[in-house]
């Protein structure tokens, strides 16, 4: 029975502990055997947690054997990206220097998972600083690889759980995105993941200081969940909503809004932009959209999003406005070859004057309006999140031709992460032994009918993980 708990979705984990089948211990010790046999193959898992969860299982244990309700996620480990803080484990960032950054508290997702029962069972691996590209490459823990394909990344900056989740070292994983960083490496890695609208999860990551970071930092950036289910990451999107005192950005929104009359309507972009897109994601995009019909959506293909060029323009000026000053800091902390994706952005596109970027932060409100009115008359857009398969490691920060090919296969992620909507990543199939999957996005604080749609999609075209690792091109389709 152990060596399967970790096989388990989160629910079923959570309510065989709650139940008393299992115990936390032995669903915590399955996992850790998991972690044993799989993380040397993979190395997403950084800080290892063991004794932590154990002494944190056990409290669980005791609790239930006291008569105590435990909560939605008894017992359940996840992992905790290393920009975020587990009170009394360094947030090292993936660098050296930090290190010894100890947290003295938990971050407000951590506590929120926390309280829920939930247990964490380790950081995992981002590239350094969250900067040094797209791909999962650490200065202070290496590489993580890809578990369908070693050739290929697993994506980033969220890799190392979507690799944790993948591979049944973990049943959930705690990541954040500020333009795709939990989507991404969902798609390339065969998971589910949410992106919320911005507001929706409390959140606090001043992690190096007291001091807050300028409006795109706060802004762009949210807290996101990662699983193998959608209904998993329904049930960690009721646990992490709300609000706390930490973060005066949280909205107190219901989790689940009135249900829309009629059909619910879906507008179809595969090629966002009309920059292209790979026959692979195409068809993924067509085979969701499908499932959507079948599932009684209204699902109509439409022009494009709204003014997607104008918005990438506007994140890339914002962004490198606010990070220019500290940039001659944060370049040496990046080691040897890390700094060459921002380096690359830095170079072309220079910072805005004040007067500029006055003007860029009306343009936003302006792009974030428009979208406002695209999504009232399509509550629902289906779309890539990535318009290739994965492709290989590192790619982002090899030249600027892949830099810009990079950028441009996240496009959708990047302007919805501006505006500050949700969205949710899917698996649809797999094709030539890789992953592939499409993003539900929909209307501020709409979450349930992103996850409502993703599920209905899953229903149709079945989960992808927990999977052993494969080697080079095992996973191939010959």
């Amino acid at each position: 029975m152990q060596d399967a708990l970790w096989r388990m979705s989160a629910a079923a984990q959570a309510a065989a502990v709650r139940g008393g089948k299992v115990s936390a211990v032995e669903l915590v010790d399955s996992h850790l055997d998991r972690i044993a046999s799989v993380n040397p193959r993979v190395n997403a898992v950084t800080q290892l947690l063991a004794e932590r969860a154990r002494e944190a299982a056990a409290g669980l244990d005791r609790r239930r054997a006291a008569g105590e309700a435990l909560g939605p996620l008894a017992g359940v480990p996840f992992t905790v990206k290393e920009s975020t803080p587990i009170e009394g484990v360094p947030t090292t960032f993936g660098t050296a220097r930090f290190r010894d950054l100890v947290a003295s508290a938990d971050a407000p997702p951590v506590a929120r998972l926390r309280a829920a029962g939930a247990v964490p069972i380790g950081h995992s691996n981002l590239p350094t600083l969250i900067l040094a590209g797209m791909h999962t490459r650490s200065e202070l823990y290496g590489d993580t690889v890809n578990p369908w394909d070693s050739g290929r990344t697993p994506g980033g900056s969220s890799g190392g759980d979507a690799v944790a989740v993948a591979t049944g070292m973990a049943a959930l994983g705690l990541g954040n995105d500020s333009g795709g960083s939990v989507r991404i490496p969902a798609q390339f890695c065969g998971v589910a993941a949410l992106k919320p609208t911005t507001g929706r999860f409390p959140a606090d990551h001043r992690v190096l200081g007291p001091a807050d970071p300028g409006p795109a930092s706060q802004m762009l950036v949210t807290d996101g969940p990662l699983a193998r289910s959608v209904g998993d990451l329904a049930l960690a999107y009721e646990v992490l909503a709300g609000t706390d005192p930490r973060d005066p950005r949280a909205v107190p929104v219901p989790a689940y809004g009135e249900p829309l009359p009629g059909r619910v309507k879906v507008a179809v972009v595969a090629d966002p932009g009309g920059h292209g897109v790979h026959p692979t994601v195409r068809g993924a995009v067509t085979a969701a959209a499908d499932a959507l019909r079948d599932a009684g959506y209204d699902v109509r293909e439409v022009s494009d999003v709204p003014r997607l060029d104008e918005a990438l323009d506007a994140y890339g000026r914002i962004t490198v406005t606010e990070f220019a000053p500290n940039w001659p800091v944060v370049r040496t902390l990046l080691g040897p070859g890390g700094d060459r994706y921002i380096a690359m952005m830095m170079e072309r596109t220079p910072p805005a004057s004040a007067a500029e970027f006055m003007k860029l932060m009306g343009t936003w409100l302006n792009i974030r309006r428009s979208w406002a009115a695209f999504l009232d008359a399509y509550p629902l857009l289906l779309g890539p999140v990535f318009t290739e398969p994965p492709v290989e490691p590192g790619l982002e920060s090899r030249d600027r031709a892949g830099r810009d090919r990079v950028g441009s296969g996240m496009r959708l992620c990047t302007v919805t992460s501006f505006v500050g909507v949700p969205g949710v990543a899917v698996p649809t199939g797999t094709v030539d032994g890789l992953p592939c999957g499409v993003q539900i996005v929909g209307r501020a604080f709409r979450e349930d009918l992103c996850l409502a749609a993703a599920r209905a999609v899953e229903d149709r075209l079945g989960t992808l993980t927990p999977i052993d690792p494969r080697t080079g091109g095992e996973g191939r389709a010959h």
